[in-house]
C-alpha cells in the first residue's frame, strides 16, 4: 500500500483521540441503556451490573501485558489490532440475543479495550519529545473530558428514538475511520530489546486486578460483607501482593514496579489515583443526583453535566499554555485539587428549588480547575521516564486510572447505599438529598487528600516539560535541523569514504548541501 507521510504527532493523536473517545464513551453511553436492556431480555436490574462488571474486569486483565505487546509486536500493529477488536465486539454487542451473550461480547469488547489505551497513550508519548508533553496530555483531555458527558446525551437520544442496540452500533462508524486513518498514516514503532513474556506477572497481576475490580465494583449491589465479594477481594489482594513480590525478583517483569522508584513517577501516581477517585465518583454520582433526587430526564441530566466538558476543554489551554510552564506541575495541581474539592463541596447547597444554573456553574469550575490537574499529572508523569520504559509506564498508569475510578464509584455508591437515597416526606417517597451531598463532601474529602499528595511533587524532576508551546515548537524545529545537517554530512562522509576506496580524489563537499534548508 502506498505510504502517504503526514508528521507523526498529528497521526498518533487523530487514531488514538479518535479510539480512546469510542472507548470512554462506551462506558457511560452503556450506562444509559441498561434500563431497556433489562426490560427486552426480562432480568432483574442487580444481574445487569454484569454488563459494566465484565468490561471492567476484562480491561483489568489486559492493561498490565499492553505494554510488552506493543513494544514485541509494534505499537500500529497492536494498536489496530484493539481497534479491531473493540469495533467488532461492539456491532455483535449490538446484536446480542441474551444477557449472557451481551455479557461474553463484553468481555471480548475489554480485551480490545485494555490494549487500546496503554499502546495509544506509548505511541503519543513517543511521539512527543518531553518538551511537548504538555501539549501531548492537553490533547488526552479531549476525549477524557467530553466523552463522558457526551454519552449520557447520546445513549438518550438513541435509546428514545432508536433501540439500545445503536449505544453499540454507533462505535462503527468511529472504530472503522481510526483504524483506515491509522493504517494509512501510522509509522510502526517498536523496542529492539524486548525480553521473553512474562506469564507469572501476567496472571498474577492480571486476574489479581480483574478479581479486586470485580470484588470493588460489584460490592455496592451485593454488599461489603458477600462472602463472594469478600473472597473475590482477598484473593485479589493476595495475588497482587504475590505478583510484586514475583516482579520485583524478576530480571525482565510485565509489570515493572521499580517505576516507582522514580520519586516524579510515584508521586503523579499516588496524585492520578486520588484525582480519579473523586472526579469519576463525582461524575457516576451526580446523573444519579439529576435524574433520582431531582427528578430529571436522561437527557436533561446528560445536558446539564455537559459543562464539566467545557471547563475541561478550556481548562486544558489554559494550563498547557500559560500555567504549567510558568507555574509548574507542583503548585497547579495542588491548586487545582483544592478548586476541585471547593466545587464538589458546594455541590452540597443544592437542592429542590435551586436554580440548575448554579449546579452547572459548579459542574464547568470542578472541570476548569481538574483540567489543571489531568494536564500537569500526565505531562510530569513521563517526564524522567525513558523511550524504552514508555511503554511499561503507560500500562502501569492506565492501571491506577481503573483502579482509582472503581475505587472513586465504589466508595461513593456505598456512602448512597448506607445513607439511603430515598426517604418518606409527608406521606410520599422521596429523593432524599443527604445522601448525595453526603457522597459530594466524601470526594471533595478525597480531592483535597490528593491536593496535599500533590506538595511530594518536585518542579525541578519535570523542568524539561516546562516549557512554553512556542518554545517547545522552535526547540524542535532546531532539533530537526540539526538531524538534517548530521544525516547530510554523513552522507557526504560515506561517499568520500567510497571514491576514496576506489582510488580518485573526492571532489570538495558543497557547503551549501550541509545546510538544511527551511
Amino acid at each position: 500500500m502506498p505510504r502517504i507521510h503526514i508528521s507523526q504527532k498529528i497521526a498518533v493523536s487523530v487514531v488514538f483521540v479518535s479510539a480512546m473517545f469510542m472507548s470512554i464513551m462506551d462506558i457511560t453511553i452503556v450506562n444509559v441503556a441498561l434500563p431497556s436492556i433489562g426490560k427486552q431480555f426480562h432480568e432483574r436490574t442487580a444481574s445487569l451490573d454484569s454488563v459494566a462488571i465484565g468490561f471492567l474486569v476484562s480491561l483489568a486483565v489486559f492493561i498490565p501485558a499492553a505494554g510488552w505487546l506493543g513494544d514485541r509486536f509494534g505499537m500500529k500493529r497492536v494498536l489496530l489490532i484493539a481497534i479491531t477488536i473493540f469495533t467488532a465486539a461492539s456491532v455483535l454487542c449490538g446484536t446480542a440475543g441474551s444477557l449472557s451473550e451481551l455479557v461474553l461480547y463484553r468481555v471480548i469488547q475489554g480485551v480490545g479495550g485494555g490494549m487500546l489505551t496503554p499502546v495509544g497513550m506509548a505511541m503519543l508519548f513517543r511521539a512527543f519529545p518531553p518538551a511537548e508533553r504538555v501539549r501531548a496530555s492537553s490533547i488526552l483531555t479531549l476525549p477524557t473530558a467530553v466523552a463522558p458527558a457526551v454519552g449520557p446525551v447520546l445513549g438518550g437520544l438513541l435509546v428514545t428514538d432508536l433501540s439500545w442496540r445503536w449505544v453499540f452500533f454507533v462505535n462503527l462508524p468511529i472504530g472503522i475511520l481510526a483504524f483506515l486513518f491509522g493504517l494509512i498514516f501510522l509509522d510502526e514503532q517498536r523496542e529492539p530489546s524486548v525480553g521473553r513474556f512474562d506469564i507469572p506477572g501476567f496472571i498474577l497481576a492480571g486476574f489479581g486486578f480483574a478479581l479486586l475490580m470485580f470484588g470493588i465494583s460489584d460490592a455496592p449491589t451485593r454488599g461489603w460483607g458477600s462472602p463472594l465479594i469478600l473472597g473475590a477481594i482477598a484473593v485479589g489482594v493476595v495475588m497482587i501482593a504475590v505478583m510484586i513480590r514475583v516482579e520485583l525478583r524478576t530480571k525482565a517483569p510485565l509489570v515493572h514496579l521499580r517505576l516507582f522508584t522514580n520519586r516524579l513517577f510515584r508521586s503523579t501516581s499516588l496524585v492520578l489515583i486520588l484525582s480519579v477517585m473523586a472526579f469519576l465518583g463525582v461524575l457516576f454520582t451526580v446523573p444519579l443526583f439529576f435524574q433520582l433526587a431531582l427528578g430529571l430526564s436522561a437527557l436533561q441530566s446528560g445536558l446539564n453535566t455537559f459543562p464539566e466538558a467545557i471547563g475541561i476543554m478550556i481548562g486544558a489551554q489554559l494550563a498547557s499554555r500559560f500555567f504549567y510552564p510558568t507555574i509548574g506541575p507542583r503548585r497547579l495541581v495542588a491548586s487545582g485539587l483544592v478548586g476541585v474539592s471547593i466545587s464538589i463541596g458546594l455541590m452540597t447547597l443544592i437542592g429542590f428549588s435551586t436554580d440548575l444554573w448554579w449546579m452547572r456553574l459548579l459542574m464547568f469550575t470542578m472541570g476548569l480547575c481538574m483540567a489543571q490537574v489531568f494536564i500537569s499529572s500526565q505531562a510530569a508523569s513521563f517526564a524522567t521516564i525513558s523511550r524504552a520504559e514508555t511503554g511499561n509506564a503507560s500500562s502501569l498508569f492506565n492501571s491506577e486510572r481503573q483502579l482509582g475510578s472503581a475505587v472513586g464509584v465504589a466508595i461513593l455508591t456505598t456512602v448512597l447505599a448506607l445513607i439511603g437515597t430515598t426517604h418518606v416526606v409527608g406521606g410520599h417517597l422521596t429523593g432524599n438529598l443527604w445522601a448525595y451531598h453526603a457522597a459530594f463532601l466524601t470526594a471533595a474529602g478525597i480531592a483535597l487528600i490528593g491536593a496535599c499528595v500533590a506538595l511530594t511533587i518536585h518542579d525541578a524532576d519535570a523542568a524539561n516539560t516546562m516549557v512554553r508551546h512556542g518554545e517547545a515548537k522552535a526547540n524542535a524545529r532546531a532539533s530537526s535541523l540539526e538531524a538534517n545537517a548530521a544525516a547530510a554530512a554523513k552522507r557526504e562522509a560515506g561517499i568520500a569514504a567510497a571514491v576514496s576506496d576506489q582510488g580518485l580524489a573526492p571532489e570538495p563537499a558543497d557547503p551549501s548541501r550541509l545546510t538544511p534548508t527551511t
